[in-house]
């Protein structure tokens, strides 16, 4: 059993595939279960709608109240040591990547579609795209990761963050609506 599932865990769709590409052993991948002190353990639950693929490089944590889901041909890649700590939607249409030892922090939203397609003169003008966020990153609490975004390595954002397009230096501290540097040459533990 390496992926172990809360009972306060709805499965809203598990048509979809889940592949680990490291070596198994029990409870590597929890998910439902991590939280952060003032999270309401009675009502929350974490919901699961895998229609795609979700890829494990590891261990990873998907906290209480996260919502996952995976759209039919997209792919949801999770680094090793993956931790999310609680309430927080990743949805994936296209392919989000997220790099090893990556930090979600509670109330954050990270989504490569817009849901709704727009077109101008018959051509869609909002299509889907991919989300890349680098190894060592942490994400503060309550920040929105928007399609076609890129964050390198080793970046923390600040809380309630807005993030939009192709972040350049690694090993900075980014922040604001959208987000710019406001740090450089950073290390976090």
């Amino acid at each position: 059993m390496p992926i172990v599932v809360s009972h306060k865990t709805k499965f809203q769709s598990l048509k979809g595939e889940i592949e680990i590409l490291s070596k198994i052993h029990f409870a590597m991948i929890k998910i439902g279960f991590s939280s952060v002190g003032i999270f309401d353990y009675k009502y929350e639950r974490t919901i699961l709608e895998l229609n795609g693929k979700i890829i494990f490089h590891g261990d990873a944590g998907v906290g209480k109240g996260s919502r996952i889901s995976v759209g039919k041909n997209a792919i949801l890649e999770l680094g090793q040591y993956f931790s999310i700590t609680a309430s927080t939607t990743i949805i994936a249409f296209n392919r989000i990547v997220i790099g090893d030892d990556c930090l979600l922090s509670w109330g954050s939203i990270i989504m490569d579609t817009d849901f709704h397609h727009i077109y101008v003169e018959g051509s869609e003008v909002n299509s889907n795209k991919p989300i890349f966020i680098g190894k060592r990153v942490w994400l503060g609490m309550r920040c929105t990761v928007l399609k076609g975004t890129q964050i390198p390595n080793n970046c923390i954002i600040a809380a309630n963050s807005l993030l939009i397009g192709k972040l350049i230096e690694e090993d900075s501290i980014y922040g604001g609506h959208p987000a710019r540097i406001l740090r450089r040459n950073i290390t976090w533990n």
